[in-house]
């Protein structure tokens, strides 16, 4: 069993055998979840990712029992995420779980004794997202490698985008940042490229590279992670496609994602053409959602890939400084990792500077 917590977790074999497993389970219907419960946390408002996730434990024969909304939960009465947690893998073989603390997915995981996928925690991480954008970039192209992949809008907020990032810096792949300073994607992500020796580059519009890139990765403004109203207003509908200045101005086999919802980014007279591909990704949701089940229930068989080691220490002294991580809310170990000199938090991945 294992857990899907951060695309820091997995190596580029993991990440195809994901893909591969997916693969297979959409052309079968084999109830793998048969007498399986899963535990579906969501937090946070998701359509997309909830629903799928729960289509995916359906299509494989799981029961599936949780809450869509907080309000109904005994947060309300002030219950900690360790108690919800402990309380929860009591009733269920696996827990999905989206939480608004960047890092809940990591403490929930230490504390639970059944496997913890990570469907969003805060602006952190989006692993399930990334491994369907994944499998959607290889059923379309036939392979992910070194593809040129542009980053539209909030990419400092966007967890679809630090995920994805993570993932396809293993596919040798080059990167286009393109958002206001203000959201522009963050230092940590930056220097991990620099490191790796990975081209990226930094930009605030995206008409002059439609000729380079093979996808366009929009994102929508997320006006709920904005603690100031007027930063957010500064740069709401700041990029908006649309037909016209898409067709034919890009190249012929690019493709449009959106990990959505779409507020006003994406015209929807774009919706009927060739590139648009943001509700096939979608869909593919359910049977990449499906692998991830059977993975990290060890009901498939896969190919035992290396495991990824991370120097993790404990410390009273070194403290995460991310207002918005788990360690703030929670009792937590105050655990960070050590990597070449680089201290960054174990929870939420966030650089430690003392």
């Amino acid at each position: 069993m294992r857990d899907f917590i951060s695309m820091k977790d997995f190596t580029k074999g993991d990440i195809l055998e994901v893909l591969r497993v997916a693969k297979e389970l959409e052309k079968t219907n084999e109830e793998l979840l048969k007498n399986k419960i899963v535990g579906s946390l969501f937090f946070e408002p998701s359509t997309r990712t909830r629903l799928s996730f729960t289509s995916a434990a359906y299509r494989l024969g799981a029961k599936v029992l949780g809450f869509d909304s907080p309000d109904a939960t005994s947060l309300k009465k002030g219950e900690s995420l360790r108690d919800t947690i402990k309380m929860t893998e009591a009733y269920s073989d696996v827990i999905v779980m989206r939480h608004n603390r960047d890092g809940a997915a990591r403490f929930a995981a230490d504390i639970s004794k059944v496997p913890v996928i990570n469907a969003g925690d805060g602006a952190n991480e989006h692993p399930s997202q990334t491994l369907l954008d994944l499998y959607t970039i290889e059923k379309e192209f036939g392979s992910i490698e070194g593809k040129k992949v542009a980053f539209v809008g909030d990419l400092k907020y966007g967890r679809t985008v630090h995920s994805l990032t993570k993932a396809l810096e293993m596919f040798n792949c080059e990167f286009y940042f393109i958002a206001p300073e203000v959201i522009q994607i963050p230092e940590y992500i930056v220097r991990e490229l620099e490191k790796k020796n990975i081209k990226y580059h930094i930009l605030n519009d995206y008409k002059d590279v439609l000729k380079e890139i093979d996808v366009l990765y929009m994102t929508r403004i997320q006006k709920e992670r904005f603690d100031n109203q007027e930063d957010y207003e500064k740069v709401a509908g700041v990029y908006i496609i649309d037909k016209e200045s898409i067709v034919d101005k890009c190249k012929e086999n690019m493709i449009i994602l959106h990990p959505l919802p779409r507020v006003d980014e994406i015209k929807i007279d774009l919706d009927e053409t060739k590139h648009a591909k943001y509700f096939e990704q979608a869909a593919n949701g359910v049977p990449t959602r499906e692998a991830i089940f059977s993975i990290a229930l060890g009901l498939v068989e896969t190919l035992k890939c290396e495991m990824l080691e991370k120097d993790i220490r404990k410390s009273v002294e070194i403290i995460c400084s991310n207002e918005k991580c788990i360690t703030k809310f929670e009792e937590t170990e105050n655990k960070y990792v050590v990597d070449k000199e680089h201290k960054y938090c174990y929870y939420c991945n966030r650089d430690i500077k003392k």
